[in-house]
């Protein structure tokens, strides 16, 4: 029954999406926008814009800069990336031949411009909503779409096994940027391109930003790196006659380089280290002149050999409050186009964010203990851990998008007698499951990772919901797992974590707000592998696992009178609560486990091992995340869609599910 009732909500969703899709396409294109998109409105796909002149195309990114704003402000999005972007998506759309030439984006929130100009405007008003078009690109929506790109630092690497693949056969080229070149991955690739035959393209969107200001020294490198435009037309001119003589063949050209870069080092006191790679370098040039980029794009993308076109952009381009705020701009919400006045939610008597309630308690403790430090891999706003970084901004670490590196850097600085807490979206952290094995886990160092965004987190969608955390952490030993079911239980237990003796701890919460106006309570230690009933009962047991305990509760409630429910909040997935499990195995002949985050490995999986191998053998529903991608929409949507919002809860209570 379970898993129709999961079908038929699934193909009824997409229904009702599809008939919703169709009405809101009917009303764009019997809406008049009076002329304002005359020639924006002439392009259903990349080969329209090839068929414009040249100087047309300054007037159609104004005109998809306008159309940009104009719909996320009435559909929520991400804004400033994309906005900085315009210039040279229209002028890679326009040289080369997609989607037979490859695009290969980074961090894709850059990439709405590219979906509105590949046959996606007419729905670009379903972005980011349940059953609309995704808010990545995706090759599962668009040809157009070459790879998966819901985090950073990966284009390189694909694009290159892309164009080893195609063995010339088109045009491969990669578009990294938003802070993404501080990731290890980038590095890897450019070795690996450097040392590989290939003729890729790497364009390098140079903005000096990530969500925040991007850190660290390759960001400090690119600010000082210049090659004069003029220079680098003759050098090219040079290389097309020597070529065209017979001197400049293939095995030839990699001495030359060597010369040219040497001399070129020697003169301007400074090593490129692209060409220092053999990554032929040209820029770095203004990305907003669409114009000169075609230009330029036209006379290298038929080079041999990789290269790396370096850009400067304006995050927000175009539209001065995402000019003067980018990091504000990332994500702005709803807002008014014309203003700029962000349209924001009433927040009085509203319960705190989890994350506003990790910053404000991570400085309270750091007041009282000087061991504390804070680290976050390029998300201090979004996590607020820029709350410490203001207070205390010697202390606390921005180390760029480098999750990795985030957990190993905290590892060194535990060794050495401090108490990091490391702060990573929980979906990020997979990029850093090794070194929480290898560098933290294995020592127990003191090291407390706080994964924000855990469970289902809504409209980003699959490659952001934080669905893998719990099981992909349980197998490891030393770890201490740990979900709050409210502000006070997220406060009790970083209390706890940064006391001595805890080893290494892992405290996950969701997006979004709490239950609690009243979250700022004086702070306790928890025993660790101690969870709490909530309510005693004697027909069914749930178990549940941090903040979706709430909704357990609400189905109780509803169920009052009918079912006698006991409730108990795990609080730890690891150690589990052995003394709670032998009192639940000894009385109940039905359990429940819920948790937000995949069903197979996690807590239902605990439960059931752990009653299996102490001879209990009740009936066990674990309530969970399917053995699938979730896609995007509100997390009410996918609770209901996956089953596990109140009313799954309730038809799994009444045994009915």
């Amino acid at each position: 029954m379970f898993v129709l009732r999961s079908v038929f909500i699934t193909f009824a969703t997409r229904i009702y999406d599809e008939i919703r899709t169709v009405e809101q396409e009917k009303h764009i294109t019997q809406s008049p926008d009076n002329g304002k998109y005359d020639l924006l409105n002439t392009i259903q796909n990349p080969s329209d814009l090839r068929r414009l002149d040249i100087s047309q195309l300054p007037k159609l990114c104004r005109q998809l800069r306008e159309d940009i704003v104009e719909e996320v402000s009435a559909n929520p999005g991400h804004l400033a990336s994309s906005l900085g972007v315009v210039e040279l998506t229209v002028a890679l759309h326009y040289v080369f031949n997609t989607p037979v030439d490859r695009l290969v984006w980074d961090v894709g929130h850059q990439a709405y411009g590219h979906k509105i100009l590949t046959g996606r405007r007419q729905r670009f008003c379903t972005n980011r909503k349940l059953g609309g078009i995704m808010p990545f690109p995706s090759p599962k929506e668009s040809e157009y779409d070459t790879f998966t790109c819901g985090h950073a630092s990966n284009s390189i690497s694909a694009a290159l096994g892309m164009a080893v693949a195609s063995r010339s056969e088109r045009h491969v080229v990669a578009i990294i940027g938003d802070g993404a070149m501080s990731g290890g991955l980038a590095f890897e690739g450019l070795n690996n391109v450097s040392s590989s035959p290939n003729d890729l393209l790497i364009i390098l969107n140079d903005n000096d930003m990530s969500i925040d200001r991007a850190v660290g020294g390759m960001e400090k490198y690119l600010l000082k790196l210049d090659t004069n435009e003029t220079y680098n037309r003759l050098r090219f001119k040079a290389s097309q006659w020597l070529h065209s003589r017979g001197y400049l063949s293939e095995k030839r050209k990699k001495g030359i380089l060597r010369f040219n870069n040497a001399m070129k080092s020697a003169l301007a006191g400074q090593q490129n280290i692209f060409e220092g790679m053999n990554i032929r370098y040209f820029g770095p040039y203004d990305g907003h002149n669409v114009e000169e980029l075609v230009r330029i794009l036209r006379q290298i993308k038929d080079m041999k050999g990789p290269k790396l076109l370096h850009l400067h952009t304006t995050k927000g381009k175009g539209y001065k409050p995402a000019e003067e705020s980018a990091t504000v701009w990332h994500a702005p919400g709803k807002f008014d186009p014309e203003t700029g006045e962000r349209i924001t939610e009433d927040c009085k008597n509203q319960p705190p964010k989890f994350q506003d309630v990790f910053g404000k308690t991570l400085l309270e403790l750091a007041e009282k203990n000087p061991r504390i430090v804070g680290v976050t891999p390029a998300m201090p706003t979004g996590c607020s851990m820029n709350i410490m970084m203001k207070a205390m901004p010697d202390r606390t670490f921005d180390v760029g998008i480098a999750e990795g590196h985030a957990v190993t850097f905290s590892a060194g600085m535990a060794k050495e007698g401090l108490i990091p807490f490391c702060n990573i979206y929980s979906a990020f952290a997979q990029r850093a499951y090794d070194n929480i094995i290898h560098d933290a886990a294995i020592l127990n160092l003191p090291v407390v990772l706080c994964f924000d965004r855990a469970g289902l987190v809504g409209e980003d969608g699959a490659t952001h919901h934080g669905a893998f955390d719990l099981a992909a952490l349980r197998p490891i030993p030393n770890l201490t797992i740990a979900s709050p079911m409210n502000e006070h239980e997220l406060r009790h237990l970083m209390y706890t974590a940064q006391l001595d003796g805890k080893g290494t701890f892992v405290i996950r919460y969701p997006r979004g707000r709490g239950v609690q106006t009243d979250w700022q309570c004086e702070m306790q230690e928890l025993p660790i592998g101690k969870g709490r009933k909530l309510r005693d009962g004697n027909d069914v047991a749930i178990l549940s696992l941090g903040p979706i305990g709430n909704l357990a509760e609400k189905a109780i409630e509803d169920t009052e009178g009918t079912f006698s429910v006991a409730h108990y909040d795990m609080r730890f997935l690891k150690p589990l609560d052995e003394d709670l499990l032998n009192e639940v195995g000894k009385k109940f002949k039905r359990i429940i486990t819920l948790e937000d985050g995949v069903r197979n490995g996690g807590l239902g999986t605990a439960v059931t091992e752990w009653m299996n191998d102490h001879g209990y053998h009740p009936q066990i529903t674990r309530m969970g995340l399917p053995d699938q991608f979730v896609e995007h929409g509100t997390v009410a949507e996918l609770q209901h869609i996956v089953g596990i919002d109140v009313e799954a809860i309730r038809l799994a209570i009444t045994n009915k599910q």
